[in-house]
């Protein structure tokens, strides 16, 4: 197989970027909070912590729960999501994705603050078997914007920096990328607007799978 053009890893964030969750992660964590008593989030600031380990967001998303009641809010949360990850699926066109890459030669990952039991309840689907090369959870690791997912990944394959790539829909994702020395490609289509990428200086900000798919096939 020839050498890839730019980049031999590249790092894909789970939800929001392959998987069509943010709408009913974002409710999910509401009912959560409403659960135990808290002060029910925004769509805005329940869609920011998309992206980080699981407590990490719940305590970002309901600041005025006590630590005392966040087990009881990581349970009602799990409750809320595991009613509803079957209405959950691959983006359009993900599939297809992951195969044009495959055939290209890279490696392909997952960097996601998904916990490692949800991220292989997820990869356990038939046609995600084989797909990705490695994975890394915040649960095994440390949470986004903690560069320690990327760098274990490039350590498994003897990758460097400039030859990864992360791809993610959220600024927790770019500024993994940024603090692990590598370059990045933000979604617009998941948690976060487009509008806070530009500081974070990624590659592209591409719209659709269908315009990553183009823009990976040009440019990775």
């Amino acid at each position: 197989m020839s050498r890839p053009l730019n980049f031999d890893l590249i790092a894909f964030d789970w939800d929001g970027t392959l998987f069509d969750s943010t709408r009913i992660i974002v409710r999910c964590i509401q009912g959560a909070v409403r659960d135990v008593g808290g002060t029910v989030p925004t769509d805005e600031a329940a869609g920011y912590v998309i992206g980080l380990g699981l407590m990490q967001a719940l305590a970002h998303a309901a600041p005025d729960v006590p630590e005392s009641l966040y087990p009881q809010l990581g349970a009602r949360y799990q409750h809320h999501y595991l009613a509803h990850q079957n209405d959950i699926s691959l983006f359009d066109g993900v599939l297809e994705l992951l195969e044009a890459l495959k055939t290209r030669g890279h490696l392909l990952t997952v960097a996601t603050g998904k916990s490692r039991r949800g991220l292989d309840e997820a990869l356990q689907a038939v046609e995600l078997k084989g797909r990705f090369d490695a994975s890394r959870t915040a649960d095994e690791t440390a949470g986004k914007p903690h560069p320690l997912m990327l760098e274990e990944l490039m350590r498994e394959f003897g990758t460097t920096p400039e030859r990864t790539l992360m791809i993610g829909d959220t600024t927790h994702d770019l500024q993994m990328a940024l603090n692990a020395g590598c370059a990045s490609v933000g979604v617009s289509y998941g948690a976060h607007e487009p509008a806070a990428f530009d500081v974070l200086k990624p590659r592209a900000v591409v719209h659709s799978v269908a315009e990553l798919q183009t823009w990976l096939l040009n440019h990775a």
